[in-house]
């Protein structure tokens, strides 16, 4: 199947960057409040189960049923989570790591090699799904990079969405490219890249940054200036440039 492209961008400044021409994704240009963008406002979610936008999740199910013809079945983990959701799985991780005998800013470090800081995920954004490949029977975490490679459960999965899954708009977001910093490869994590890019595009122009030292949960006193500015250019920016 053709392989779609989008536009990459390059440059930083501060935390508001360029912004790709809405023209290019061929969609309504439109404005996502910093409540949205953080998971903390109401979103039209579709599908029992999938909790996606309308444009994802149509795009969902036509993925979901051409896989079903090459004996894939696409079975959906996560999707949508709210800032409420994200923030209890970081503070479950926060306070077992500290309880653990480890030292916060090592703590932090831990919780974000594979989760976000609350407010930042792009699962906020009702355009990113975690999956799997529902015909294999695994035990244990189902997210776990070795069960995508070779000889793993979802290794014909992993194959079939590396052949297909553009063509439906659905891109992976950390992918196992050496260089790249940040969040460690999932090769269970797409994006809907017609909205996610957008999306992220205004994330960018905002200053979350400032918004997340005044929010209230467990380790944001450490959230220093430093450490969110790296925090964006490494886990949220460095992913596959065919979503930036």
């Amino acid at each position: 199947m053709k392989r779609r492209s989008f536009i990459k961008i390059g440059g930083y400044s501060g935390l508001a960057l360029g912004i790709v021409p809405q023209w290019a994704f061929n969609i309504q240009e439109e404005e996502y409040s910093i409540l949205e963008l953080m998971g903390k406002a109401d979103i039209e979610l579709f599908g029992k189960g999938i909790n996606l936008r309308k444009e994802a999740h149509d795009a969902f199910l036509k993925m979901k049923r051409a896989a079903y013809s090459d004996g894939i079945d696409i079975k959906m983990i996560s999707s949508y989570r709210s800032f409420e959701r994200q923030m209890a799985i970081w503070e479950r991780k926060y306070i077992t790591y500290t309880d653990d005998g480890m030292q916060p800013l090592d703590a932090i470090d831990k919780i974000i090699e594979y989760s976000t800081v609350p407010g930042t995920s792009r699962h906020h954004w009702g355009t990113d799904i975690d999956i799997v490949d529902g015909y294999r029977k695994v035990e244990g975490d189902v997210l776990v990079p070795e069960k995508f490679g070779a000889g793993g459960p979802y290794e014909l999965f992993k194959t079939w969405m590396d052949e297909n899954s553009t063509e439906f708009g659905y891109h992976l977001v950390y992918t196992n490219e050496p260089k790249r910093k940040g969040f460690k490869y999932e090769p269970w994590h797409y994006s809907y890249a017609p909205l996610s890019v957008p999306l992220l595009d205004t994330f960018r122009s905002k200053n979350i940054a400032m918004v997340l030292q005044k929010e209230e949960f467990e380790g944001t006193e450490h959230f220093t200036a430093g450490f969110l500015r790296n925090y964006i250019i490494n886990n949220i920016l460095d992913i596959n440039p065919e979503l930036l």
